[in-house]
């Protein structure tokens, strides 16, 4: 039984939800299902396929990168961190940003306006 519940598309609230079945891998894609999006910010979850990822882009509002599976490579401004299961980062306003699949990987990615 999955602990995260679908209506149209969004997940019902009030409800535990398990992070590492929010979202499933698809090969060769990203996915993403968005869990909240109003004025006050976003919570998104992402599965990467391998060597799947994000180009470089800034955000106006900081943004933070929580790893629940897998491992990535994130580059902020001049900076590469690799991050996995377990770790998270603030990606500051305003600095170009990209990451990169080492492996498949799953984040929730939370934006604060």
């Amino acid at each position: 039984m999955k602990s995260a519940r679908k209506t149209k598309n969004k997940f019902a609230k009030a409800i535990p939800i398990t992070l590492a079945e929010a979202v499933k891998y698809c090969k060769e894609s990203i996915v993403s299902r968005t869990l909240v999006n109003n004025k006050s910010g976003t919570i998104t979850f992402f599965a990467f396929d391998k060597n799947q990822g994000l180009s470089e882009h800034s955000a106006p509002f900081d943004a933070v990168v929580q790893i629940i599976d897998g491992a990535a490579q994130i580059k902020i401004g001049k900076k590469s961190l690799k991050v996995c299961k377990g770790q998270f980062v603030v990606m500051p306003q305003n600095i170009p940003h990209a990451l990169k699949a080492t492996s498949r990987f799953k984040m929730v990615l939370t934006m604060i306006r």
